[in-house]
């Protein structure tokens, strides 16, 4: 892979992305659970809390024939999955890492502990992680490229398993205080980042809870476990990591990027609009994903409706104009973009 230059301008790039550590002065408190290192016992926590979801996703459809599936199973699923999607691509995403919006303070750590229950890993290294990915989208440094190993199907074939999975295994980790300062510097995120373990814990306990209470019974609360527990976050993980995978090796390009970023269209719902990923790479700082007609985008809904409350403000919302100034061919008129724009609002 190589590299090239930042396209656009610098509005583009995600805040702090490259800032260092200060100089001279005290230095950065420990960031998150596990700082730049990880140890043997990360290694086997990560494949447990990659395998067991996974076995039960694969599970669940001969489950659900035989067994059948309440709707409060299914409604546990529901919220807790989308709680924890739109924490991570409204929260860790959006506002965190690449700064689309200012939130006010309870909304802030609100979203930093919804982005922890989707049980994604802490978020100051979640944040890191994807800056750098930003600053080397898809070229030399990339921590989770599909296209690391070359352009042939079998180089590809591994690259994907890299991109979706594998790359989370590697031991060299992004330097937190290089990449995410800003966040380390605010004591209440440094806390919610080194606290993961508990918010993972609370995420699992939360569905077979209820489902015990709701139904006064053991079988209630191991079927909520089940569903609501560990297909919900397998369902979600994977999602996720398809946009590191999928959605860098796939999908059109209408936007200027200088990496393989794609919009997968079928991902969309499941991904709170994430998979509208071309834009984002066009743009990174938008809080809208989605910005073309028909491009459900749910996360910016809710930014949307966070900013009429004034819970949240200074929005990066895309107008016409930066919407057309990174297509890769102008539109036949100016009209068509702010239609669409205004269509995607």
């Amino acid at each position: 892979m190589t590299t090239s230059p930042e396209l656009l301008d610098d509005a583009s790039k995600p805040p702090s992305a490259a800032a260092a550590p200060p100089s001279g002065g005290t230095p950065l408190p420990t960031a998150t659970l596990g700082g730049d290192s990880k140890r043997s016992i990360e290694q086997i926590a990560l494949l447990l809390f990659i395998t067991v979801p996974f076995l039960a996703l694969v599970a669940a459809v001969p489950l659900a024939w035989g067994w059948g599936v309440s709707w409060l199973d299914l409604g546990l699923l529901t919220a807790m999955y989308f709680i924890g999607c739109h924490g991570i691509t409204i929260g860790f995403h959006r506002y965190f890492t690449h700064g689309s919006f200012k939130a006010k303070r309870p909304l802030r750590i609100v979203l930093a502990i919804a982005g922890s229950l989707a049980v994604e890993g802490p978020l100051v290294r979640w944040v890191a992680d994807h800056r750098k990915h930003h600053k080397f989208s898809d070229a030399e440094g990339d921590p989770h490229s599909p296209w690391r190993f070359g352009e042939t199907v079998p180089a590809l074939l591994k690259g994907l398993w890299w991109a979706h999975i594998g790359w989370m295994f590697d031991e060299e980790q992004t330097p937190q205080q290089k990449y995410a300062p800003d966040l380390i510097k605010d004591p209440a995120i440094r806390r919610i980042s080194r606290d993961f373990v508990f918010w993972t814990v609370l995420s699992l306990a939360i569905p077979p809870l209820v489902g015990g209470l709701v139904t006064m019974s053991w079988w209630g609360a191991f079927t909520a476990f089940f569903w609501g527990s560990l297909v919900r976050v397998a369902l979600l993980h994977h999602v996720t990591w398809s946009i590191n995978s999928i959605c860098h090796a796939v999908g059109k390009r209408p936007f200027k990027s200088r990496d393989r970023s794609g919009n997968v269209w079928w991902l969309a719902v499941l991904s709170c609009g994430e998979s509208w990923h071309n834009l984002h790479h066009a743009d990174p700082t938008s809080a809208r994903h989605g910005v073309l007609r028909g491009q459900v985008d749910s996360s910016a809904r809710l930014i949307r409706w966070f900013e009429k409350f004034g819970w949240a403000y200074d929005v990066r919302w895309p107008d016409a104009s930066r919407i057309d100034s990174r297509r890769v061919e102008a539109p036949a008129g100016q009209a068509r973009g702010r239609s669409e724009a205004a269509d995607a609002a």
